[in-house]
């Protein structure tokens, strides 16, 4: 898969986890095989993805009550992780 093709991929896989129609799982999968994305970042796009997405596996083990990590601050996150890495590309 093209980066051209991953990061509205990922768009959409944020937006279908927030809707409730992507299980964590099935989301941070899809996230990690993103290897041809990940490749044209700097290295610290995937050791911050890799920390955003085991929080959200470890989160979602445990009621949000329980859990210091919210899922909505993580997916926030996810969003300006995105947002950066499209600048990233561009150049901007």
């Amino acid at each position: 898969m093209s980066v051209h093709e991953s990061l509205p991929l990922l768009e959409q896989s944020l937006s279908d986890l927030k809707q409730g129609r992507l299980s964590i799982a099935a989301f941070c999968s899809l996230w990690r095989t993103q290897s041809a994305l990940l490749a044209r970042l700097p290295p610290r796009y995937t050791a911050v993805m890799e920390d955003m997405l085991g929080r959200m596996e470890a989160g979602s083990l445990f009621t949000e009550e329980s859990c210091s990590f919210s899922q909505e601050d993580l997916q926030a996150n996810l969003a300006i992780w995105l947002q950066k890495a499209r600048q990233q590309l561009h150049g901007t």
